[in-house]
């Protein structure tokens, strides 16, 4: 079993940066606008030729509400009409898409999110899951893993039946903070009777894995009342938590103006959270997984980074990081082979682009040798805390000290402050360096001193 994280305040404080989340090498912000409709297609017909298996990510961008410290590609109306011309472009990209892979390519992984999913109406979801499974290979006896995004204000025990019978297996519900007073400057006024409702749903219709998500750092949130939230939380035993730090940019994400940046807590509010969080789970018999991330012992997740097999993409820690993952809808992204690619955020161009029978690609990039080089490295580093240099030498065939000489320096003073342990052999994360693994990685990143850092949150 893997050790547990250890907590260094002085560590912390040091080296808590801001830098990118690494749900993939190079990170969206190096996409560009070279990147077009024949690169997707030339990824697509490689795919078709090696029968890569898939990954399905669908984007609902729909929310009948705001929640001010939303930063996703989202559209708020109470119009539930807005779907329906979506769903009609959405259709149009799936088969577009379709017709360049080969039936025999299994679709291992699905996933709807959002926005809010379950604002599409039950017959809604019904057509848009036929569309798929007339056009894609999706699994029929539950091996799949299928996944959607749950707002339980938007679902009730007739939703959950539907998505299970329609063959999802996996929920991911969003909770964030049970205080009222924290709920109503967020303007996301949820009870813990409405989510407890539907996780009892999902039980009784034999999900097969319940994540709730969290966020520390929000407005009146104090280490004592979001402890609270988190004793909730462990009472109703999800077998993933997902427990992220507020990035307040309000200069970025419009919502987050609504906010009133006087009652955020403290910098030292926010680490106190974090920690008495990590300690909260841990003596529940979580495990840490890496980037906000917990499960328990026996979820697959944990089993497979014991094994040294998890791998991390733009859906996040995931067990099918070999499967080409094709996004679908307004703003997703895509990564077959060595492209990502992605569709246009606007929702009006979107449409109109589908509406011309062309894909709606705007921006995106190929890998070159020294990003997938360097995309293998962090990958290691994320998902497993442990990197083989012998590994990645045969894998790419270089002398893993000579190619980057010139981190050595900034590797071993990682090692003396205790974050790392560096040999001739490997990198380690230890325990005090796993909250902090971003801070490792980020030194392996050949774009991040071009970057703007202000575009990233901070690692803790």
């Amino acid at each position: 079993m893997l050790d547990a994280i250890r907590w260094d305040t002085d560590l912390i404080r040091r080296y808590d940066l801001a830098g990118p989340r690494y749900t993939s090498y190079p990170t969206a912000v190096q996409f560009h606008s070279q990147v077009g409709t024949f690169d997707l297609f030339h990824a697509l017909r490689d795919s078709r030729k090696a029968l890569r298996p898939l990954s399905l990510y669908v984007h609902v961008p729909f929310c009948a509400n705001i929640c001010y410290y939303c930063a996703c590609n989202k559209v708020i109306t109470k119009d539930r009409g807005r779907a329906l011309p979506y769903l009609q472009r959405l259709e149009q990209e799936i088969q577009l898409i379709a017709c360049h892979l080969d039936p025999g390519q299994k679709v291992e992984q699905l996933h709807f999110g959002g926005g809010t999913p379950t604002f599409l109406s039950h017959d809604e979801l019904r057509q848009l899951m036929a569309q798929l499974r007339k056009h894609f290979n999706l699994l029929d006896d539950d091996s799949g893993d299928y996944g959607i995004e749950i707002d339980p204000r938007e679902a009730d025990w007739s939703t959950m039946g539907l998505l299970r019978e329609l063959g999802f297996n996996r929920v991911s519900i969003g909770l964030q903070d049970l205080d009222p007073a924290v709920q109503r400057a967020v303007n996301r006024l949820q009870s813990l009777e409405e989510t407890r409702a539907v996780i009892d749903a999902a039980r009784t219709l034999q999900f097969r894995s319940i994540n709730i998500d969290l966020i520390y750092g929000l407005p009146k949130q104090t280490p004592d009342n979001f402890a609270r939230t988190v004793e909730e939380v462990i009472s109703l035993q999800p077998d993933r938590l997902s427990v992220f730090n507020y990035a307040h940019l309000p200069e970025r994400f419009m919502p987050q103006r609504r906010i009133n940046g006087n009652e955020l807590p403290a910098p030292a509010q926010k680490l106190e959270m974090l920690q008495r969080t990590i300690e909260q789970l841990t003596a529940a018999g979580y495990r840490y997984i890496g980037m906000d991330h917990f499960a328990l012992p026996d979820d697959e997740l944990a089993i497979a980074q014991e094994e040294s097999t998890l791998q991390r993409n733009f859906q996040g820690y995931t067990t099918h990081g070999h499967c080409d993952l094709i996004g679908l809808g307004v703003s997703a992204i895509s990564q077959i082979g060595d492209l990502y690619c992605q569709n246009s955020s606007d929702l009006n161009h979107y449409q109109n682009t589908l509406a011309a029978a062309q894909l709606a690609t705007s921006r995106g990039l190929v890998c070159n040798a020294d990003d997938r080089l360097r995309r293998a490295v962090i990958q290691q580093l994320i998902c497993n805390f442990n990197l083989e240099f012998a590994a990645i030498e045969q894998a790419f065939n270089i002398d893993f000290q000579g190619y980057f000489g010139a981190l050595w320096a900034q590797l071993q003073g990682m090692a003396n402050d205790g974050l790392i342990e560096l040999s001739r052999e490997r990198i380690r994360v230890l325990p005090a360096g796993r909250l902090l693994v971003r801070s490792v990685c980020m030194v392996f990143d050949a774009y991040l001193e071009q970057q703007n850092r202000q575009r990233f949150s901070r690692v803790i």
